[in-house]
């Protein structure tokens, strides 16, 4: 019997926290949903458990509380709050895999936040050196899970990372959620990642897209 990987989604209850959560009760994880907000919390678990008779969903604010040790962390929080959640989660995300979705966008939302030369992810890693930090979902809006397959193009997700055994595995993931995954490179090109997002959302504003809007390669 194939032991169940554990997924800790931090953030669980934020517009992409949400959509990636549900997602993935859809695959063979165990989902442990870490956020601060308990009503929505407890929402965001009945709703996948009343979905899926198979889905293993545990809701709490500190993944150090539940029986399930994660395999995988997922970050579903903006750029600003990583940081802090690192610090807390070093130890036990040791020789993990930890997933960064995060795009520095800044408040006008006229470019990163970030100088350039690098990215969230790669400054993830250094706060992280022990873990392997994969970038992915960073390209996809929360709508686009509900809706993966726009216009009658599957959305593609760009994964990137320094582990091709994490990228692997997030590529799954990917799959799982309903996208196509591209290996796209080691962790540096996570820096044109971001900047792809930041240039969809101001496209999305200017041309109104409706937050409904991916990348995808044709070839």
């Amino acid at each position: 019997m194939e032991t169940k990987q554990t997924i800790a989604v931090f953030g669980a209850t934020g517009h992409m926290g949400s959509a990636i959560s549900k997602s993935l009760s859809k695959g063979s994880y165990r989902l442990l949903l870490l956020s601060q907000e308990d009503k929505e919390l407890k929402g965001l678990q009945s709703e996948i458990l009343s979905h899926s008779q198979t889905a293993d969903a545990e809701a709490m604010k500190s993944p150090e509380h539940s029986q399930w040790k994660p395999d995988i962390f997922i970050l579903a929080v903006p750029h600003s709050a990583e940081a802090e959640i690192a610090a807390d989660i070093k130890e036990l995300a040791k020789d993990k895999i930890v997933v960064s979705i995060a795009n520095p966008i800044n408040k006008d939302m006229s470019g990163s936040v970030l100088p350039p030369g690098t990215s969230a992810a790669e400054e993830l890693q250094k706060l992280l050196p022990n873990s392997k930090v994969v970038k992915a979902f960073n390209t996809t809006f929360a709508a686009d899970f509900s809706q993966p397959v726009i216009d009658g193009r599957q959305v593609d997700c760009f994964v990137a990372g320094n582990d091709e055994a994490a990228m692997k595995t997030v590529s799954e993931l990917v799959k799982t959620a309903g996208f196509n995954p591209i290996i796209s490179g080691d962790l540096s090109v996570s820096r044109t990642l971001e900047s792809m997002q930041i240039l969809l959302m101001q496209l999305t504003m200017k041309y109104n897209y409706n937050w409904l809007a991916g990348w995808k390669i044709l070839h």
